[in-house]
């Protein structure tokens, strides 16, 4: 007979082992973001938050808005539509669809890339109304070269699915480790040689991402060949699949547009002012929240396939609870220390005391979505699990449609900063509406001690927030480097905020900890 205790050890040792994954692929990922940063630092030290940063960002955004919806919608549909075949049919029979997928993909990518060539300018006034004359013909230019980074993106993202299947999570984690030196050579060569070099970085740099995935590809199995079926069923249900997922990504991306035209309107630099608060917003997101939806994901899928939905719920909550735990904290640090780590990272070169001012104010207004953005993530895949790809699709519309209307509003009294607050407060409805489409789908799943942890870990953070500043005020007197005092006092304050934690008996982290000990023979000291 199971006991509550033997199943709390259970379920600990369960989130041990899907958590050593996890810390994998967050440790590649905390580089590859770093490499990531590294590109956002070489952009802001040549270039600052000028006409030729913004040109650059909307020619790198274009190809993502316009197929990063694709993109995702793919991986999203194909890892359960390619089970499913393999499950039924074989893996012959399900390679033969993934090669079946790849041709037809190449097909449509060369019908945009035409498409977008030919009507680039309009696609810019569109991306960026603000721009006109020499700046709007420069952009044209960029995005004509960086259009050809859309067969690159379509293909890694399906071999992304392919691999993850397949249990090789790390290829898929390292590939952006290429992109990024790719697109860093590329800032730096522009600036010695050819300012033309910023744009052809963006292909090269994909088309590098892609081929590291070839030699892993190939040992796990997989041949190509030239083989094309518009009439293959699964092809099409994986379509019908996949349709409304794109619907629903493609409305974040049209969030984004929206966000970059009006940044356009309101100061020259905007668009790279934001671009830089995103991505620091991104980072936090990147280490703690895609890792574990990237190796949870083929988890959910399959228990929802076995139709355990009780492990389901259970893994659920444990997952948003450690979202909570990691992100919270990000949050009450980012608006704490917005100028000084802003500073720290982009405070050299060409970036300027004015871009420094609007990227930390507008970090401090998109670090209050930083929660909501991870758990939205994460419910989506729940929901994509249930091939369920019309809920998700209908909250991000409703989402996206308060967020153009804030954005409209909250500009007129807060200029830029007005587009981040609105892009948080948009993701929080979105994940209140998440949460309760769920819940009437799967019943209750822990909601209630889900909320009281995450009032244990607030209390915690901000306990770590004020002996932060209070580290940073005293180190500030003692020790002359600025950037040495931030660091010292993140530290603390870290280190603060998991001691508080550990006391604090929230229940999914004291059955993690409680596995540890059992498998490591360490008795309780303190507990």
């Amino acid at each position: 007979m199971i006991t509550n205790t033997n199943a709390k050890f259970y379920n600990g040792e369960r989130m041990i082992n899907m958590k050593k994954t996890v810390a994998i692929i967050t440790m590649i990922t905390i580089v590859a973001k770093i490499v990531g940063f590294g590109r956002e630092m070489a952009l802001s030290f040549v270039y600052g938050a000028s006409e030729i940063s913004d040109a650059y960002l909307i020619a790198n955004t274009i190809p993502n808005v316009i197929f990063g919806a694709v993109s995702s919608g793919l991986i999203a549909a194909f890892i359960p539509m390619y089970s499913k075949i393999r499950e039924e049919s074989g893996e012959i029979k399900a390679d033969r669809f993934t090669n079946n997928l790849v041709n037809l993909l190449v097909i449509k990518c060369t019908m945009i890339v035409l498409i977008g060539i030919v009507f680039t300018n309009q696609i810019v006034k569109i991306f960026a109304s603000g721009f006109e004359s020499e700046l709007l013909n420069l952009t044209a230019d960029f995005t004509r070269i960086s259009l050809l980074a859309i067969y690159f993106m379509g293909l890694a993202s399906i071999f992304t699915g392919y691999l993850q299947l397949k249990g090789n999570h790390v290829v898929p984690a390292l590939i952006s480790l290429s992109f990024n030196f790719g697109l860093i050579s590329s800032i730096f060569l522009s600036s010695k040689f050819n300012i033309y070099m910023l744009a052809i970085g963006i292909p090269i740099a994909a088309g590098l991402k892609f081929a590291i995935m070839i030699p892993s590809v190939y040992r796990m199995g997989f041949r190509y060949k030239l083989f094309m079926s518009f009439r293959d069923k699964d092809l099409l249900k994986m379509a019908y699949i996949t349709a409304p997922v794109i619907l629903g990504l493609s409305v974040n991306q049209l969030n984004v547009l929206v966000d970059r035209t009006l940044a356009s309107q309101i100061t020259t630099g905007g668009i790279s002012a934001l671009n830089y608060a995103s991505r620091l917003n991104g980072f936090v997101h990147g280490i703690f929240v895609l890792p574990a939806i990237t190796v949870l994901y083929p988890s959910i899928s399959k228990l929802v396939a076995e139709n355990k939905m009780e492990r389901l719920k259970k893994t659920l909550s444990e997952s948003i609870t450690g979202i909570n735990l990691l992100v919270t904290p990000a949050i009450i640090g980012s608006i704490i220390f917005a100028t000084p780590i802003v500073n720290l990272l982009f405070g050299r070169g060409s970036f300027n005391e004015e871009a420094t001012v609007m990227t930390s104010s507008a970090l401090v207004y998109y670090s209050l979505g930083m929660v909501s953005v991870g758990l939205r993530e994460l419910l989506s895949r729940v929901f994509y699990s249930m091939q369920d790809t019309k809920t998700p699709m209908i909250n991000a519309t409703i989402g996206m449609l308060l967020n153009i209307a804030l954005n409209f509003w909250l500009t007129r009294f807060m200029g830029l900063d007005g587009l981040a607050m609105a892009t948080s407060i948009s993701a929080t409805v979105t994940l209140v509406l998440m949460f309760m489409s769920l819940r009437s789908k799967i019943g209750a799943f822990g909601i209630t001690n889900v909320f009281k942890s995450f009032l244990k870990i607030l209390i915690s953070s901000l306990i770590m927030g004020l002996v932060a500043m209070l580290s940073f005020s005293f180190f500030s007197t003692i020790i002359s480097n600025y950037n040495v005092v931030l660091l010292t006092a993140i530290a603390t304050g870290t280190m603060t905020y998991f001691v508080v934690v550990y006391f604090m008996r929230i229940e999914d982290v004291d059955a993690t900890i409680r596995a540890i000990r059992k498998k490591l023979n360490i008795y309780p000291i303190f507990r």
